[in-house]
């Protein structure tokens, strides 16, 4: 089945459900996941990242309604929930948060957002570290915006959709993930500075190669408390070189130099921490410099480094996520592999020549079944264009 099939007959199992249970003609909207190629951790340290929209996605229905109710269905689920647009409340399903925390944004924000009538379903694996909640949050937010005629660009449903999450489901999310939903383009990277939300597209040529997810299926405990530490580590490192550059606002403004002098005198664990964000950053400007010259072997040599700064330095990856990159490391099929997210789990992501992607994948998933007694999942990924009617 071709992406574009495959699209369609999601697409049409929402919109049949959508007839079914509502008789109407509904618009569609499709909001698809992302992957990030390089620079990990950076987001939330004002630093650049290089994500790109996935031909992995949600697409949802939604008409208007003459009241005030609100009914959203998922189709994945097979759950419903019906609530009101007058009293906008975290539920106890959890999943329709993420679209009642853009409504409670948007009216933050002094526009009128009637009730409506919502179908949703998609292809983004749950759990997988494709972003699931913030394709859905901006396909809500895209939603309301066509079907309401507010007339939001894009940054602005970007804004609402990350701070729905910060605020009313409670994740302290980057803006990274909603970033590269809402603005992908097909066949390019983005290179988004976190501090300024500058961006451009950078050409992703992939004729020869794909990009391949290896699903650990694992999710340890420590990613969400990990998270919180590595983020105050961060903050504390900061601190530390404000003792003699007061101008220093977070590790975007932060060179080695300055780690070598204030903080690993300080603190040697902090000081890890802080340098590989640091060098993520350089690592990450070089490697579009790379992309520009069509050079996508030392791109994915970049990659394994991240993967070597991310394991040792910044201790947020685990045995599952090691022994996928260390497994492909020498296989010259594989141009760059690493950890992908927030870590402790989720997926690595590989640059695999298209010729070879059948052999690698069941060749990996023995060996990993074999030494971490667990099953592996492999979804292959294509760089699309980010939200938009379907």
């Amino acid at each position: 089945m071709t992406t574009t099939e495959k699209d369609r007959s999601v697409a049409s199992l929402v919109l049949e459900k959508f007839k079914t249970i509502f008789s109407e003609t509904p618009l569609i909207i499709r909001s698809p996941g992302r992957v990030n190629l390089i620079g990990e951790h950076t987001d939330y340290n004002n630093g650049f990242v290089l994500p790109a929209a996935i031909n992995k996605a949600i697409y949802m229905a939604v008409s208007p309604r003459k009241d005030q109710g609100l009914h959203i269905h998922s189709v994945d689920l097979d759950l419903s929930y019906e609530g009101n647009m007058d009293r906008l409340e975290p539920s106890s399903l959890g999943w329709p948060d993420y679209i009642l925390g853009v409504i409670d944004q948007i009216r933050k924000k002094g526009h009128t957002v009637g009730g409506f009538n919502c179908v949703f379903g998609g292809d983004i694996p749950l759990g997988a570290g494709l972003s699931s909640s913030a394709a859905l949050e901006c396909a809500t937010a895209f939603s309301l915006n066509e079907l309401f005629g507010l007339g939001l660009d894009l940054l602005t449903m970007v804004k609402l959709s990350q701070k729905a999450e910060n605020e009313f489901v409670g994740v302290q999310c980057g803006i990274m993930d909603q970033f590269a939903s809402m603005f992908g383009r097909k066949d390019h990277v983005i290179r988004l500075d976190c501090q300024s939300l500058a961006y451009e597209y950078v050409p992703f040529p992939m004729e020869d190669f794909r990009i391949v997810l290896f699903d650990t299926q694992v999710k340890h405990s420590l990613a969400s408390s990990e998270y919180n530490t590595r983020r105050q580590q961060c903050e504390a490192g900061v601190r530390l070189v404000q003792t003699g550059h007061p101008q220093v606002r977070s590790l975007r403004d932060v060179t080695v130099a300055m780690l070598d002098r204030y903080v690993a005198p300080a603190d040697q664990l902090v000081y890890q921490r802080c340098l590989y964000v640091v060098q993520e950053n350089t690592r990450l400007l070089a490697a579009i410099g790379d992309l520009q010259k069509g050079d996508i072997a030392s791109f994915g040599e970049k990659m394994f480094e991240t993967h070597e700064g991310l394991s040792k330095q910044y201790e947020v990856s685990c045995k599952e996520l090691d022994f996928l990159v260390d497994h492909v490391k020498d296989n010259p099929v594989v141009l760059g592999a690493r950890m992908m997210g927030g870590g402790f789990g989720g997926c690595t992501i590989n640059l695999v020549q298209e010729d070879a992607i059948g052999e690698l994948v069941a060749q990996t998933t023995v060996a990993y079944a074999k030494a971490m007694g667990k099953d592996l999942k492999a979804y292959v990924a294509q760089i699309e264009n980010g939200t938009a009617l379907f």
